[in-house]
């Protein structure tokens, strides 16, 4: 007996391998669609990681990473003792968080919305037209928005100049322009960001709804009671990502949209390190602005995924 429990423990090992071998021959198309995108994180994710160094560097960039002098933390004392750093910062958080109350909710409402349609043809339509504006450049958008709002020729004041009143300044005036700079997002983002709300609207087991229809609930309580409730995993995942990027803002939008007019409210990080890293050569205080950004928003993705799962929500992990 002792002998036969020996020699299958030594033929373990073997087995595991061999059954492991047959099931990577058996779904090696898998393992090839998933080296893709491993190796897109690895090339463009995790390699440039060796360059937040430079944070820590008086960088040449002749000399390189490895030929450039060590300095410590003085950079970030030197981005610290910015006055403009404070206002990026705080731009950036206003901007995102005002994104984040106004954006956020607006595809959860469309795709219930979609999902109330009952017309097919009519349902496609209205998901292909919203779909569009994720697809067009911010290039593109910002001049649309000139075209459409611009004080003097601006489409929008041609109308409002040609019925008797003042042409309003929507570009120049710093809270009309936070108006436009959020209703543009809205526009561009939340028909993409259905696709996931409906995603998760299939998951719904429809008996829910038949046995609402026997009750003789109506569509508002069938949303209040079945759909959300249906959806809030889903809700709550997207939400602790979004907390999570809460530091980090996209160049083109803020750089596209912004003037000099309004650089009090437009002026952000990731326009701040093109200026400083970019402009002005300044490339360690740059990377330094990177990486304090990347760890405030590695710090609010914990803390709202540990809050999350204390009030009994799944969380990212």
């Amino acid at each position: 007996m002792n002998a036969s429990s020996s020699q299958n423990k030594a033929l373990a090992p073997a087995l595991i391998k061999r059954r492991r071998t047959a099931g990577f021959a058996r779904d090696y198309q898998l393992y090839l669609l998933i080296a893709l995108p491993i190796l897109y994180f690895i090339v463009f994710k995790y390699i440039p990681m060796y360059g937040a160094a430079i944070a820590f560097q008086d960088y040449n960039i002749f000399g390189g990473i490895t030929g450039s002098e060590w300095i410590g933390f003085e950079n970030f004392r030197q981005l610290f003792s910015m006055s403009q750093f404070i206002v990026v910062v705080r731009n950036t958080l206003v901007l995102n968080f005002l994104d984040l109350l106004f954006s956020f909710p607006a595809p959860i409402l469309l795709a219930i919305l979609l999902n109330e349609l009952t017309v097919i043809w009519y349902k496609k339509f209205a998901q292909t037209l919203l779909y569009l504006p994720h697809f067009i450049s911010w290039i593109i958008i910002g001049g649309l928005v000139y075209q459409m709002f611009a004080t003097k020729g601006g489409l929008v004041n041609n109308l409002v100049t040609s019925l008797g009143f003042d042409p309003i300044p929507f570009l120049t005036n710093k809270v009309i322009w936070l108006m436009v700079y959020l209703g543009t997002g809205i526009w561009q983002s939340a028909g993409w960001g259905t696709i996931i709300y409906l995603a998760a609207l299939t998951g719904i087991n429809k008996e829910l709804y038949e046995a609402a229809d026997v009750d003789g609930a109506g569509r508002l309580k069938k949303i209040w009671h079945i759909t959300l409730p249906g959806i809030r995993s889903t809700v709550v995942v997207m939400l602790i990502m979004q907390l999570g990027k809460i530091m980090t803002i996209g160049f083109e939008r803020p750089f596209v949209m912004g003037n000099t007019l309004v650089m009090d409210y437009s002026e952000v990080i990731s326009t701040f390190v093109y200026k400083v890293g970019l402009q002005s050569a300044q490339f360690s205080l740059a990377t330094a602005m990177g990486l304090f950004q990347a760890l405030v928003g590695l710090v609010f993705v914990i803390a709202s995924n540990t809050i999350a799962k204390r009030f009994g929500e799944q969380g990212i992990w």
